[in-house]
């Protein structure tokens, strides 16, 4: 009788013994299929984050060489001033037009004080009887390209609410977007008029058109100041009515520009292009794309999880199914040796098992290919789940390098500008230090099915090479008579 055919009949014969071979392989499938699905979806998140996560580059003045320089000129007698120089507007339209380099938005900051409407105050404000400083107002002024490539608006901290946001169109205007506190408290609708006033020089007074409310999320205070520690006395203007606020000196100017980068993974080379173009002695170009690192760090983790359970699982069930057959084979010992005293060859009867086992394995596979995408989902929401509390925990870690990455430089504002506003908050244009959870998309494709057969094979041929070694030391003779 032909082995193939014995097998089948084996199978059918001992139909618990082969319902217990299909739900255990099934189980052992299942978990391979579920890890290489997590593995796969991981490799594709990652592979997506480079366009949908983003990176970028910030140019702004060196502190760290007009640090060395300040302690340089610094004697005994005087007081230690730290100089740094706005970044020219020249330089960042060469940057800009590099590969790879899709847009920029131009910062400076800046404080005023309120003329026709008032500050909101907060505990930590100025009281009553106090008088805010000559140089810092209590409206600080955020001066950009475009509010919608600020990260506060782009994480959606910021939301506006009501008209609209600033773009490169507001440059040379004096249109403004004020949030919506600050807004009711005065009364304040689109297309109003408020005025603000210089806190040095001839502390002149501009009129500013309201263009837009937004709605801060953010109770952090940011803001340099007393009535500025508020977020919601914080206005967004265009630069160059900041750097008017500053002083001609500022024209064409900012304190720093954010270049978006289009292929995060370009980012180096687009940085060691932009070095060409600045003096790297007054200035730098940071890269800041953390965001798409953070991203890229937890799924290499998710991935190498998801690995670890395809190799234990395969491991194991390879342990598992061995024993499994050794203890079929110590049942069927007179029945191997009816067929070798009948002149059967040993490696029929290994096939014979081996053949049974790969009909238990196909049948696992239709099983474990209808629960893949279950436990994949399943086990792969919980990985990334734990990955983003992870890094989320790195990134709000007191002093860690990565937040400190993250927000853009300050001001260079100087004794004209007033106080800088502190990037990172409502009034920055840093990168958002939250994390989001990245979905894995977890889908069983033939070719996941196919590697899982294959697998599904190697673990079966090495369970019966591994259990069979008893049967070529078998005598018929011996059998028989046992």
């Amino acid at each position: 009788m032909n082995f193939l055919k014995r097998a089948w009949l084996s199978l059918i014969a001992k139909k618990g013994r082969s319902v217990l071979l299909i739900l255990v392989t099934s189980a052992i499938m299942l978990f391979v299929l579920a890890g290489m699905l997590i593995h796969n979806a991981a490799d594709t998140a990652t592979t997506n984050a480079k366009q949908s996560v983003g990176a970028s580059l910030t140019l702004s003045a060196n502190r760290e060489a007009a640090f060395k320089s300040m302690q340089k000129g610094t004697s005994s007698s005087s007081k230690p001033k730290l100089t740094t120089t706005p970044v020219k507007l020249s330089n960042a339209k060469k940057i800009a037009q590099l590969n790879n380099v899709s847009s920029y938005n131009a910062t400076a900051s800046t404080s005023v004080n309120a003329k026709s409407f008032d500050a909101i105050s907060t505990s930590s404000s100025s009281g009553p009887g106090e008088q805010t400083s000559s140089s810092s107002g209590d409206i600080a002024v955020t001066g950009v390209t475009n509010t919608s490539q600020v990260s506060s608006f782009e994480d959606e901290t910021n939301k506006i609410t009501k008209g609209r946001g600033l773009t490169s169109a507001d440059k040379n205007s004096n249109n403004t977007v004020i949030e919506s506190d600050l807004a009711k408290q005065n009364n304040v609708s689109v297309g109003d008029t408020i005025k603000v006033k210089s806190t040095t020089g001839t502390k002149k007074t501009y009129k500013l058109k309201v263009v837009g409310i937004y709605k801060a999320s953010s109770s952090a205070s940011t803001q340099q100041g007393p009535g500025a520690t508020d977020p919601a006395n914080t206005i967004y203007t265009s630069y160059t009515f900041a750097n008017t606020i500053k002083g001609s000196k500022y024209a064409n100017t900012a304190d720093s520009v954010t270049f978006t980068i289009a292929n995060p993974s370009q980012v180096s080379s687009v940085k060691q292009a932009g070095n060409k173009v600045i003096n790297n002695s007054k200035f730098t170009l940071a890269t800041n794309d953390s965001s798409y690192q953070t991203v890229k760090a937890a799924m290499n983790n998710v991935k190498s999880f998801a690995d670890k359970i395809v190799w234990l699982v395969a491991i194991a069930g390879t342990i598992i199914l061995a024993l499994i057959v050794i203890l079929m084979i110590r049942e069927r010992r007179h029945e191997i040796g009816v067929l070798l005293s009948l002149g059967e060859a040993r490696w029929k009867i290994i096939g014979q098992f081996f053949a049974e086992m790969v009909i238990v394995l196909i049948v696992a596979i239709g099983i474990a290919g209808i629960g893949g995408k279950f436990v994949g989902d399943k086990l792969g929401d919980q990985l990334v789940s734990q990955q983003t509390s992870s890094s989320a925990a790195t990134i709000s870690a007191p002093g860690d390098k990565s937040v400190q990455m993250s927000g853009k430089p300050g001001g260079t504002g100087g004794t004209g500008g007033g106080s800088a506003v502190q990037s990172g908050g409502p009034g920055g244009t840093g990168t958002s230090g939250s994390t989001q959870q990245t979905d894995l998309d977890v889908n069983v494709t033939m070719l996941n099915m196919v590697e899982l057969g294959g697998f599904g094979l190697v673990i079966m041929f090495l369970s019966t090479m591994i259990a069979s070694g008893g049967i070529l030391r078998l005598q018929p003779k011996k059998v028989l008579i046992e």
